[in-house]
Formats: C-alpha cells, sequence, structure tokens
C-alpha cells in the first residue's frame, strides 16, 4: 500500500452470487457496510450504474458521518463508485471492488485511492485497513447466511 491508495483483500466463505447480492439489495447492503459496532441509516438507495446510495454512517459513540456512494458502473461482480460525504465541493475517493469465484468460495478485492497521499495518510492513521477488513467480515457472515 503507498501512493494514493489501499487494496483490501478477502476469502469468503460463500458462492459469489450470495456476496453479489449483499452489494445490490438495498436491503442487505445496510446491514453489514461499516466496521463493528457501526450502523447506516438509508436516506435514498439506488443500485445501478448511474445511481447512489445516501446514508449516515453511526459510530458507536453516537459520532454521524454522511455518506455517499455514486455509482459509475455495476455490472456482474464488479462496482466502481465515487465515495464522499455528500458535499459537491469535495473531491471523492474512487472505489473498485471486484468478486471472483473461487470454488465455493469468492474472493473479494476492494481498492479505495484517495484524491491525494495526504488523505490516504490521514485515513490510515484514523485506521481505515483494519476498519476495512472489519466490514469486510460482517460482510463474510452475512453472504453465509443468506
Amino acid at each position: 500500500m503507498s501512493g494514493r491508495s489501499i487494496a483490501l483483500s478477502r476469502l469468503i466463505a460463500a458462492p459469489v452470487a450470495k456476496v453479489w447480492r449483499c452489494w445490490t439489495d438495498p436491503a442487505l447492503l445496510p446491514q453489514w457496510f461499516g466496521p463493528d459496532g457501526y450502523s447506516c441509516r438509508t436516506h435514498d438507495i439506488d443500485l445501478r450504474t448511474g445511481g447512489h446510495w445516501l446514508f449516515d454512517m453511526t459510530g458507536p459513540d453516537g459520532k454521524v458521518w454522511p455518506n455517499r456512494h455514486r455509482y459509475t458502473r455495476m455490472e456482474a461482480y464488479q462496482i466502481d463508485f465515487l465515495l464522499d460525504s455528500g458535499a459537491d465541493d469535495e473531491s471523492p475517493n474512487e472505489v473498485v471492488m471486484t468478486l471472483t469465484a473461487n470454488g465455493d468460495a469468492t474472493r473479494i478485492r476492494y481498492e479505495m485511492t484517495f484524491p491525494s497521499p495526504a488523505a490516504r495518510a490521514m485515513a490510515v492513521g484514523f485506521g481505515a485497513v483494519e476498519l476495512g477488513h472489519q466490514t469486510l467480515g460482517k460482510l463474510a457472515v452475512l453472504a453465509a447466511k443468506i
């Protein structure tokens, strides 16, 4: 991990179709997205290329972070989106999520590219890598249950 990006990967013990459903079903996505102890409250959700997800992420301490995902690509097992707080004057993070079948399991790769090396350093300092792994852990639990 260097430059402007952070990449996470995990093998999930669920078929790729179930993991894909967790990303593309508006009822499921808010159930797992975010680190341990965090929850999402959706304001608007349209999970398709050109669509968006507007939501607040609330931490265990009650702090609320507005979030906006703007989907630039959503097609079989790859989702690209711009991530920001919803402020139009803010430079978004670019996210690419890919799923690859691995027998009865799924390999997820989640790469986030920040607007600058300084923005990446700030996120790493905040714990973004560990929090990202927690989020993928929540995804793995839900995908195995559905």
